[in-house]
C-alpha cells in the first residue's frame, strides 16, 4: 500500500493569506539563503508527529521525495505538499492539529529571517538585542497574554522515557490542570506531551476554557521532538538558546522530569542563569519530580552536580518522589511569590525582562569536533560560567544523536572528545554511562553507539 499522499494543495488562514511574493520566494528558494529546505525539514517532523523515531536524517531518508512549494495567487497563498506522509491525513485531508502547526512554521520562519535575523532594529550582537529578539518572535506567535496573573509551569523531561514515567507526568499534568495552571513544554512526545494531556483532563473538570498547552521548539531539534497533537500554541525559535531564553522568559516555573542529554542541556541552562549573582534575588521555583522509580535517577543528577557545580547548584533545586499532588500545590502556591515578585519589581507577568543572562550564554553554540573539544570544563572559573560550559557539552551530544547536522559530523569525523578536570569528566562519563544503561539516548531501541569520547 502507498504511505505517501502524492499532492495536497493547502490554503493558509490568518495573516498567511496575505503573504507577499518575496516571502512566498523566500518558502520556495532551496538556496543556502533561502528558507525551503528548512521548510521542508520542519513540515516533514510536523507532518510526522506520532511516529516512533528522533532520527532528522533517518527521516529525510526515509521520504527522499517529500517537498513542500509556496505559490501566491490572486486569492491567497498556496501550499503545494507532496509525497506526504499518509497517517497525517484522515480520509485525505490534513489533520486539523497538524495543519495548524504547519501554519505556526511557516509564520515563525519567515518572520524570525525578515523582522529579527535580516533586521537592523535588533543588535543580535547585544545581549539585550538577543532578549529582545526573543519577545518579538514570542509576540508574534502571539504567546503575551497581558493583565493574565503568573500560571504557566515550564515541564521538562525526555522524550525516551518509560512508560510508567510518561503516566507520572501525564498525572503531574492532571494535578497542574486542576488547579488551572497551563502548560508550557518542548512540543515533542515523553514528558513534552504527558503533562499537556493530563491538563486537559484537568482543565476539563474545572470547566476552565482558558487553558494553554505552548509548545517551544527549533529548527534542528524539531525532528527528535516534532510537535505533539495537543500543543495548541507552537513556538519555533531559530536556534537551541533562543529556545532556552524564550522558555525562562515566558514560563513562571519549571518542573523537571526524568530525561538524557537534553534534559540536563536544560537544567545546566537553568542553572547557569540561577547561580548568575545578578540572579541571586530571582524568583522562580524549581522542582525535579519522577514517579516511585526516579529516586536513583536523581540521585544521579545531585551526585553529578555536586561534583561539577558544588552544593550551591543542588542547594537551588527541589525533588519530589512520586507526588504529583504535592508538586501541583507547590507549583500554584509559588504563582502568588511570581506575582508578588514581578509587582513589587514592576516586572511583567507575561516576560520575566529582569533575568540576567550573559552574552556567551545566548549565542549559538555550534557543536563541531573543534568547539566541543575547546570547552572550559575545569572548577577555575565562576561556577554559573562552568553551568553554561557543561550545557554545551551535553548540546553537543543531543546534536551527535539526534540533528542530521550532527549525526553527519560524527559519521565524517568520529565521535566528540571532551577534556577537562578530571573529576568533572568522570562524573559525566558515570552520568552518561546511565543514561546509556536506562536507554535515554534515543528512541531507537537498537545497541547504542556513543557519540563522544570523554577523556579521563
Amino acid at each position: 500500500m502507498n504511505t505517501d499522499i502524492a499532492e495536497v494543495i493547502i490554503r493558509p488562514e490568518g495573516s498567511l493569506q496575505i503573504l507577499s511574493y518575496l516571502e512566498a520566494q523566500q518558502l520556495c528558494d532551496a538556496s543556502d539563503v533561502g528558507l525551503n529546505d528548512i521548510l521542508m525539514r520542519c513540515a516533514l517532523a510536523v507532518l510526522n508527529t506520532g511516529s516512533e523515531a528522533d532520527n532528522e536524517l533517518a527521516l529525510l531518508e526515509r521520504y527522499p521525495n517529500f517537498s513542500i512549494n509556496v505559490t501566491v495567487k490572486g486569492r491567497g497563498v498556496q501550499l503545494i505538499i507532496k509525497n506526504a506522509p499518509r497517517h497525517a491525513f484522515v480520509d485525505n485531508q490534513l489533520i486539523i492539529a497538524l495543519k495548524e502547526h504547519l501554519f505556526s512554521v511557516i509564520r515563525d520562519l519567515v518572520y524570525s529571517r525578515n523582522e529579527v535575523l535580516l533586521s537592523n532594529r535588533l543588535d543580535l550582537n547585544t545581549s539585550h538585542g538577543i532578549t529582545n529578539a526573543v519577545f518579538h518572535i514570542a509576540r508574534n506567535a502571539q504567546l503575551m497574554k497581558p493583565n493574565v496573573l503568573p500560571n504557566i509551569v515550564v515541564c521538562w523531561g525526555g522524550h525516551s522515557i518509560p512508560e510508567a514515567e510518561y503516566n507520572y507526568s501525564k498525572h503531574l499534568g492532571y494535578e497542574l490542570g486542576l488547579r488551572n495552571l497551563d502548560i508550557c513544554t518542548g512540543c515533542g512526545p515523553g514528558v513534552m506531551k504527558g503533562p499537556m494531556k493530563g491538563a486537559i483532563l484537568g482543565h476539563g473538570k474545572q470547566r476552565y476554557k482558558n487553558g494553554r498547552y505552548i509548545g517551544m521548539t527549533e529548527p534542528g531539534i524539531i525532528a527528535a521532538e516534532a510537535p505533539n497533537a495537543f500543543v495548541s500554541e507552537l513556538c519555533i525559535m531559530p536556534d537551541i538558546e533562543k529556545r532556552l531564553e524564550a522558555f525562562v522568559r515566558v514560563g513562571h516555573g519549571i518542573i523537571i522530569m526524568p530525561g538524557g542529554p537534553g534534559t540536563m542541556e536544560e537544567l545546566l541552562y537553568l542553572l547557569s542563569i540561577l547561580l548568575h549573582p545578578a540572579n541571586k534575588e530571582l524568583t522562580l521555583p524549581v522542582v525535579l519530580t519522577g514517579n516511585e522509580n526516579s529516586k536513583s535517577y536523581f540521585d544521579g543528577i545531585m551526585t553529578f552536580l555536586n561534583s561539577t557545580l558544588g552544593s550551591v547548584a543542588t542547594n537551588k533545586l527541589k525533588v519530589f518522589v512520586n507526588q504529583t499532588r504535592d508538586v501541583a500545590s507547590y507549583m500554584k502556591t509559588q504563582m502568588e511569590a511570581v506575582r508578588q515578585d514581578r509587582k513589587k519589581s514592576s516586572d511583567a507577568y507575561y516576560y520575566n525582562w529582569r533575568l540576567t543572562l550573559e552574552l556567551e550564554h545566548q549565542k549559538p553554540f555550534i557543536p563541531s569536533h573543534k568547539n566541543m573539544a575547546k570547552l572550559s570544563l575545569h572548577k577555575d572559573q565562576p561556577v554559573h560560567i562552568l553551568a553554561s560550559q557543561l550545557r554545551k557539552a551535553f548540546s553537543g551530544i543531543v546534536a551527535g544523536n539526534v540533528k542530521a547536522e550532527g549525526i553527519q559530523e560524527i559519521q565524517r569525523h568520529g565521535p566528540f572528545e571532551l577534556h577537562g578536570d578530571k573529576k568533572i569528566m568522570q562524573a559525566m562519563d558515570t552520568l552518561l554511562e546511565s543514561f546509556v544503561e536506562q536507554k535515554r539516548m534515543k528512541l531507537d531501541t537498537s545497541e547504542y553507539q556513543p557519540c563522544y569520547k570523554i577523556h579521563k
